[in-house]
C-alpha cells in the first residue's frame, strides 16, 4: 500500500502543471478491481471531473439515440433486415452463402430481437444500444491513443455525431461494427505499449466480431494490423518471436472468421463482375465520407478538418508513432475506399469506423492551444464547438423525417385504390418496406414487382377495366440503368398526387 501511495504521489508531481489535468491532481483510488469499493467509487464520483464530463456526456448520447427511435419509418435496407431476421438461425446462414452482401451477425441479432416484438423501435434498439455503449469507449481509447483530455473532446464528439446518431437509430449493422472496432482498438492501444497476448488476442477476438458484423470493417481491421507490423518490423529483424502474441491473435481471429472468410472471397468476385450501379466513385468518396462524418455540413467540415490537421501534425511532435497511426489509417482506408469504389458500390457509412480516428485528431488539437493559453477552458471549448456543431442538424434530424415515409406512404395507396386494383412495384425488391406496412391482401388489390419495360408489358397486358398504380422510387435508376422502364413510364402514366422520393403514378 505504500508504494501504491509512492507512485500516486509521483504522478500527482509528474502531471502537475506540464499537462491539462481537469481533475487538478485528484488520482482515482480504483486503480485495479482490488480498489472497487462503494466508498472509493463514491470518491471518484465526487471528486474527478473526467468521470462526471464522461457520465454526462453518455447519458446525453443514449437519449439522443432513443429519443425519436421509432419515429421514422424503415427503409429499403432496415425492411431488407427484416426479412433476413424473420429467417431461421440456419436460414439465415444460407441466404449469405447464397449471395446476401452482409454478415450474418447483425441478422442473427435482430432474430432474437423479434422474440419481443415487431416494430421500428425493437429493430433498432440493438444499433441503439451499441452506439450509446461506444462513446465511453471512444473515451477510454483516447486515453490509451494519448491522454483523458482526448478521450473526453472525442467521446463528446461521439456523443453529439449527427452522422452516428443517424447510424446508431437505424437497423443495420453500422452502428454494431463501429463498437466492436472501437472495443478491438482499445485492446488494440494497449497491446502496442504492453506486448500483452492477453490484449491481443482480445484485439483478435473483437475484430473478428467486428468482421462477422459488416465485411468492410476488415479495411480498418487490415490497416490496424499493418501499422502494429510497420513499428514492431526492427525489432523483427531481430527476433521473429516478438510478434508472437500478434501471430496467436491473427490465429485466433482466423479460426473464428475462416467459413466468413472464404465465404467473403466468393461474394467479393460475384461483386466485382460487373460494374457498380449505385454508390459513390473516386475523390468523391472522400470528400463525402469527411462531410458526413462531419455532420453532413460542409461549414463543419472545413473546421473539424482544419483541427484535424493541426492535431495531426501535434501527434507528430508528441511522438512520430502516434501521428503515423492518425495518418495512416485515414490514408490505407482511402486508398482502399478509392480502388473499391471502382469495383463495388460504396458509401460512407461503410466507412464509419473513421469517425474515432477523425474525433482523435480533432481531440489533440487542444495541445497547441493549451501550450499557448494554459486554461482548462481550452478542452471545455473544444467540447462545446463539436456540440455547436452538430446542434443545428440534430434539430432537423429530429423536426422531421429522415428516412422514406413508407409508413405514410402505404395509407396514400390504401386510399387510392380499390378492390381489383394493381399495384406495381419498381424495382421489384422496393415491395420489402411496401410490404411492411402494406396488405394488398387486406387492401383486396394486386401486387406486382417489376423491373424494365418488358415486365411493365406484360403486367398491363393483364389489365381489365381498374386501373394500375405504380410505385417507383429513385432505386429503379440502378435496377434499370437502360433507362427502358423509366422511359416506358413516362409514356403510359400520369403522376398520382404529389411527387416525392416515392412517386405514385396511375395508367393513362
Amino acid at each position: 500500500m505504500a508504494k501504491k501511495r509512492e507512485d500516486r504521489e509521483n504522478r500527482k508531481r509528474s502531471t502537475g502543471d506540464e499537462i491539462c489535468d481537469l481533475d487538478n491532481g485528484f488520482l482515482s483510488p480504483c486503480l485495479s478491481l482490488r480498489d472497487v469499493s462503494v466508498e472509493n467509487i463514491k470518491n471518484t464520483l465526487v471528486n474527478s471531473r473526467y468521470t462526471q464530463l464522461l457520465l454526462c456526456i453518455t447519458a446525453i448520447g443514449i437519449f439522443l439515440r432513443f429519443y425519436h427511435l421509432g419515429f421514422n419509418s424503415l427503409w429499403l435496407d432496415e425492411a431488407s433486415t427484416y426479412t433476413f431476421a424473420t429467417m431461421s438461425l440456419s436460414g439465415i446462414w444460407q441466404a449469405t452463402t447464397g449471395g446476401e452482401f452482409n454478415p450474418p451477425l447483425f441478422y442473427w441479432m435482430e432474430h432474437v430481437m423479434l422474440a419481443l416484438g415487431n416494430n421500428e423501435t425493437i429493430l433498432r434498439f440493438i444499433p441503439a444500444v451499441l452506439g450509446s455503449l461506444t462513446v465511453p469507449l471512444v473515451y477510454i481509447a483516447g486515453k490509451e491513443f494519448v491522454d483523458r483530455n482526448v478521450g473526453i473532446i472525442a467521446a463528446a464528439a461521439c456523443a453529439f455525431s449527427p452522422f452516428l446518431i443517424y447510424y446508431s437509430q437505424e437497423a443495420r449493422a453500422y452502428s454494431v461494427m463501429l463498437f466492436f472496432i472501437v472495443f478491438s482498438m482499445v485492446f488494440f492501444l494497449r497491446a502496442l505499449k504492453t506486448d500483452d497476448t492477453l490484449d491481443w488476442v482480445l484485439f483478435g477476438i473483437l475484430s473478428a466480431l467486428a468482421f462477422w458484423s459488416h465485411f468492410y470493417a476488415l479495411v480498418i481491421i487490415g490497416a490496424l494490423v499493418l501499422y502494429a507490423l510497420s513499428l514492431k518490423f526492427p525489432v523483427m529483424r531481430k527476433d521473429i518471436g516478438s510478434i508472437k502474441p500478434m501471430i496467436i491473435a491473427g490465429a485466433v481471429f482466423a479460426v473464428i472468421c475462416l467459413p466468413l472468410i472464404l465465404v467473403t472471397i466468393q461474394l467479393f468476385a460475384k461483386r466485382t463482375a460487373s460494374n457498380p450501379t449505385f454508390g459513390i466513385q473516386g475523390l468523391g468518396i472522400i470528400s463525402e465520407t469527411f462531410r458526413q462524418i462531419s455532420g453532413f455540413s460542409d461549414l463543419a467540415m472545413i473546421l473539424l478538418l482544419i483541427l484535424f490537421i493541426i492535431g495531426i501534425c501535434q501527434a507528430f511532435l508528441m511522438d512520430k508513432n502516434k501521428g503515423l497511426f492518425l495518418v495512416s489509417l485515414t490514408v490505407l482506408t482511402f486508398a482502399i475506399s478509392y480502388f473499391l469504389s471502382y469495383k463495388i458500390p460504396m458509401e460512407p457509412r461503410y466507412l464509419i469506423f473513421l469517425a474515432p480516428i477523425f474525433f482523435f485528431g480533432i481531440a489533440l488539437s487542444y495541445k497547441p492551444v493549451w501550450n499557448i493559453y494554459r486554461n482548462p477552458a481550452v478542452v471545455y471549448g473544444l467540447m462545446l464547438l463539436v456540440v455547436i456543431l452538430g446542434a443545428p442538424v440534430l434539430v432537423n434530424m429530429y423536426s422531421g423525417y429522415t428516412k422514406d415515409d413508407w409508413r405514410g406512404f402505404s395509407g396514400q395507396v390504401q386510399q387510392a385504390t380499390h378492390p381489383g386494383d394493381f399495384v406495381v412495384v419498381l424495382p421489384g425488391y422496393v415491395t420489402q418496406p411496401l410490404n411492411y406496412y402494406y396488405s394488398n391482401t387486406s387492401d383486396q388489390t394486386f401486387e406486382y414487382g417489376a423491373y424494365t419495360a418488358g415486365d411493365l408489358d406484360a403486367i398491363a397486358a393483364q389489365k381489365t377495366s381498374n386501373k394500375i398504380y405504380y410505385i417507383i422510387t429513385g432505386d429503379i435508376m440502378s435496377a434499370n440503368p437502360n433507362g427502358d422502364a423509366i422511359a416506358w413510364l413516362n409514356n403510359n402514366t400520369k403522376p398520382y398526387g404529389p411527387e416525392s422520393l416515392i412517386a405514385l403514378r396511375v395508367s393513362v
